[in-house]
């Protein structure tokens, strides 16, 4: 086991050489993270969280508004003002001292306490002075932003998992049908002699039918890999929302004998990983309303500026305007300990979140290394089909002359080419057990490098 962990970097570097060499694969990462439609609602979210952000900043700014009040009544209370009656006595009096009547009459008054087509048009600003819930209230929004990224960023790495998944197994299921379109030439070859040995007299019978019915085993396996092809090439482009039966070009990676090299993967870990980001935020903002809630004891001050005009009878002069400057101020006094209460609640959640941190740490360090076990014993296995297929390539070689020299029944050869199938097809699968299991440990440790 202390030669699967030797060195690190070498196989991350070979795993981005191969990648550099491989340009469809690194077109269609490119595509899918362009097109993808879950990742375009992803990026939405941001944006909407952007715009919240930007909202909470805007606080500390003056807000201007126009307040318009126009009101008519009538009826309702009144209070009585008798005028007459106090001056007509004096008038009276004047115009007798007077021989006039320069003093007229006047009626006592009713005034209603409901004004008559009146109205009251301001321009009120209001600056906040003394605001302490703005400031947490930005660094939560700006936390929020930062969730909302880490949430794009960790579903961009598993859509380039999934992508990477999809096509290597479409890969995978072309070469299988390489395999079996082989086989089936070197089948039907075989049909071809024994039917010319059948003609001349020297074959069997059997032999041919036996011929035909492996010609017709293979086509059937051909069949089922043609099955698998189209469902993996659907479902490849649906991750880059793309027509379903929209060509993929085919890539070398399976054919780079850099990358199947064993080497080690011991010193990566998850301390990349954006979920942990993400609850380390989670525990800033629940920091950030502990220090909210403290603070409930300092008052809130604000002041405010109208500048108007009101009055009856839609006048609009020199008496009926005005300004008015004053300060607000609120500040809790008693509200049966609830304040207290919240300081309390939000320290549970702060504990609940280091917690969940705490949990997301182990949980995720043992996906590593699972991933990493996954993958050594991924390179093993390929190891011995390797070993596998060139026994059974000899066998195949030594029985088939064998046949030609007429020593080896025509039954062993088709045991031969049966068993050099079967271990060329365990290559190949052992090839992608070994991509998917880079492709996992990629994702565990948080190392693929997005393209900007």
């Amino acid at each position: 086991m202390r030669t699967l962990f030797i060195c690190v970097v070498a196989l991350l570097s070979s795993l981005f050489a191969a990648r550099a060499q491989s340009t469809s694969l690194d077109g269609y990462l490119q595509e899918g993270l362009a097109n993808n439609l879950v990742l375009k609602e992803k990026n939405l979210s941001l944006q909407r969280a952007l715009n919240a952000m930007q909202v909470a900043k805007s606080l500390y700014l003056p807000a201007i508004d126009l307040d318009v009040l126009y009101s008519h009544a009538q009826g309702g209370r009144s209070i009585e003002l008798p005028i007459g009656d106090l001056l007509n006595p004096v008038y009276n009096t004047l115009n007798t001292l007077t021989a006039s009547q320069a003093f007229p009459q006047i009626n006592n008054e009713t005034i209603n306490f409901l004004p008559q087509n009146y109205y009251d048009a301001k321009v009120r600003t209001t600056m906040p002075i003394l605001q302490t819930d703005i400031a947490y209230n930005k660094q939560i929004k700006e936390a929020g932003v930062r969730l909302q990224e880490n949430e794009v960023e960790i579903y961009k790495r598993e859509l380039v998992r999934e992508i990477k998944s999809a096509y290597y197994r479409y890969l995978t299921a072309m070469q299988i049908k390489a395999i079996y379109e082989s086989s089936l030439e070197l089948a039907e070859e075989g049909r071809r002699v024994n039917q010319k040995l059948l003609d001349a007299g020297t074959g069997l019978p059997a032999y041919v039918i036996r011929a035909q019915s492996e010609i017709a085993s293979i086509e059937a396996q051909m069949a089922d890999a043609d099955k698998n092809i189209k469902n993996a090439g659907i479902y490849f482009n649906v991750l880059l929302n793309r027509p379903a039966d929209a060509a993929i070009l085919p890539d070398a990676v399976l054919q780079n004998d850099q990358l199947w090299s064993l080497e080690s993967w011991a010193t990566l870990d998850a301390s990349r990983r954006e979920e942990l980001q993400s609850l380390e935020t989670g525990i800033a903002v629940q920091e950030a309303i502990v220090k909210m809630n403290k603070q409930y004891l300092i008052p809130k001050i604000s002041g405010f500026f109208d500048l108007g005009s009101q009055a009856e009878g839609l006048q609009f002069n020199d008496d009926s305007r005005y300004f008015m400057v004053g300060l607000t101020m609120k500040m809790p006094i008693f509200q049966g300990n609830r304040n207290k209460l919240k300081i309390q609640e939000a320290k549970i959640d702060l504990a609940a979140s280091q917690n969940k941190k705490a949990q997301a740490e182990q949980q995720l360090t043992m996906a590593v290394d699972l991933a990493k076990n996954e993958l050594l014993a991924a390179f093993k296995n390929l190891e011995k089909t390797k070993v596998q297929l060139e026994a059974a390539a000899t066998y195949q070689r030594l029985i088939q002359k064998g046949f030609s020299a007429g020593v080896n029944t025509y039954i062993e050869t088709i045991d031969a080419r049966s068993q050099y199938t079967s271990a060329k097809l365990a290559e190949t699968v052992s090839k992608l057990q070994i991509l998917s299991a880079l492709t996992k440990l990629e994702r565990e440790s948080a190392t693929f490098q997005m393209p900007q």
